[in-house]
């Protein structure tokens, strides 16, 4: 993976962009790793493959029982502060 420095990935992003495009481009700060740049497809790629580990665990957990969409709205509006 080709790494830029986070000085020379502003001054070189159009080609850090070209690169990202068809492998992942590291970028530091003080010598330390701060971020990874992807292209839209790897980045894509990444999120459903998340999506389909979540599910498999979510399957594998056991059987959750019966669903009650209106319950669950109204804890996670009370967790979040928000009057019902």
């Amino acid at each position: 993976m080709d790494t830029y420095s986070s000085t020379d990935a502003k001054r070189e992003f159009g080609e850090m962009l070209l690169k990202s495009q068809k492998a992942p481009v590291g970028v530091t700060r003080n010598g330390k790793p701060v971020a990874v740049i992807v292209s839209q497809t790897d980045y894509q790629a990444l999120k459903l493959q998340a999506l389909r580990a979540a599910l498999i665990e979510g399957e594998e957990s056991g059987d959750a029982g019966i669903l009650d969409m209106k319950a669950i709205k109204e804890k996670a509006k009370k967790e979040a502060g928000i009057s019902i």
